[in-house]
């Protein structure tokens, strides 16, 4: 879809907005994605968009990115919670306090709580509105990371911390209504101030029927599978939290019913861990790991799949991964999270969380009924239509631009 960029004027005005996204921008996961789809759709309506961002990362869709000093001890991309960030936040601060006055925004964008937290003191130094991005819990991630130890005197104090910066921001952009709805309850954060900006996709890049028959065929003979073979594909972080050991354990139920079944787990970190764990369950041959897979080679490698997973475990996290397999036209199993549920609506196959027999048995109904499984597939895809687009998103985003700037300062 393509956007008519607008022209400044009262009723349309044009923001130069600093995004401050503390993460090594661009990596090929999660948050980095809706940091890129944001940037690149507004910046296509004709607003102006600066990333600061951590050291590292590869530029993108040439969006201008401002990057913090590094250190020399670590130069790898940081995934979750991490001791790395204390220092890493700090110089993305103090970059900041520069680059305030080079960009000279209209406003602040503050992505994750730590982008929101430095936000916060440019925001009040230099007089301009604070929007946070609000993408999960801080302290549920660092749980789910094994960052902290529920109930310790960490968690504590963190807790606190989260509770303090989300009341700091101007208002919030959520990405599911689960997450204002977590606002609400747990952290006392108005509704009138929350705004849900779903998790979107481009449907023109994600599509079905993207590969040819022949290049689909050429592109699955890279791993090994017949042109015919129905597979299973996963594309995301592989990590116990993300329920790859369930998932593992599942494919072992529906390898012994349907034996030609490929699995084709996409991703990174930890690859050699999972495929020994599906050494150890002998279903190695089946199960692949072909590792990281970039952005842009995305839609082709999901194109080889039949069936979609989201094995997800996190309630508090967003799960970008199902909008993607959705656009696709891909039905999708996935545990039955608050998130997934919100994405899937009444036609995914939910499963308890954790419950590995019941994915398997919802696999083995969507392989043994291949008009359902297409029938879900195609729904899920219109759906993405009617309400998940960026496009949407973006004109969304600027809309509370207006409430909480409504006459910026910036000449575009």
């Amino acid at each position: 879809m393509k956007y008519t960029p607008l022209r400044s004027s009262p009723d349309n005005p044009l923001y130069n907005v600093l995004m401050i996204a503390p993460t090594m921008f661009f990596a090929d996961y999660g948050s980095h994605v809706r940091i890129l789809e944001e940037a690149v759709n507004l910046r296509a309506l004709g607003h102006r968009v600066t990333i600061l961002a951590y050291p590292n990362g590869r530029d993108v869709a040439e969006l201008p990115v401002i990057r913090c000093w590094g250190v020399p001890f670590n130069y790898r991309i940081i995934v979750g919670s991490s001791r790395h960030k204390f220092y890493l936040d700090a110089m993305l601060g103090l970059k900041g306090l520069t680059t305030m006055f080079r960009v000279r925004p209209d406003l602040i964008h503050g992505h994750l709580h730590e982008g929101a937290l430095i936000g916060k003191v440019l925001s009040r130094l230099w007089g301009v509105p604070l929007v946070m991005d609000f993408q999960g819990s801080l302290t549920g991630e660092m749980i789910d990371h094994h960052f902290l130890r529920a109930g310790s005197v960490g968690h504590r104090f963190f807790l606190w911390l989260e509770r303090c910066i989300v009341h700091w921001a101007d208002v919030i952009l959520t990405s599911s209504r689960n997450g204002a709805d977590l606002l609400s309850t747990q952290f006392g954060r108005l509704n009138g101030d929350v705004h849900t900006i779903s998790d979107c996709v481009n449907p023109e890049v994600f599509r079905p029927n993207l590969l040819t028959p022949e290049k689909r065929a050429r592109l699955r003979a890279d791993y090994g599978i017949p042109p015919d073979a129905p597979v299973v594909v996963y594309l995301g972080l592989l990590a116990d939290y993300q329920g790859i050991p369930q998932l593992i354990q599942a494919a072992r139920q529906v390898l012994q019913r349907h034996p030609e079944t490929y699995f084709l787990l996409f991703g990174w970190p930890s690859i050699e861990y999972y495929r020994a764990m599906a050494a150890q369950a002998g279903v190695a041959e089946r199960v692949l790991f072909p590792g990281l897979v970039s952005y842009e080679q995305a839609p082709s490698m999901l194109a080889l799949g039949d069936i979609a997973v989201a094995p997800k475990l996190s309630a508090t996290e967003g799960a970008g991964k199902i909008l993607n397999y959705m656009a696709m036209g891909l039905p999708v199993v996935a545990f039955d999270t608050p998130v997934s549920c919100e994405y899937l609506g009444n036609c995914g196959n939910h499963v308890a969380p954790g419950d590995v027999d019941g994915f398997a048995q919802e696999l083995l109904f969507l392989l043994e009924n291949p008009a359902e499984a297409r029938a879900r597939g195609d729904w899920l895809r219109r759906r993405i239509l009617e309400r998940f687009t960026w496009q949407q998103g973006a004109l969304k985003i600027v809309q509370v631009y207006k409430k909480v700037c409504p006459r910026p300062q910036s000449v575009l």
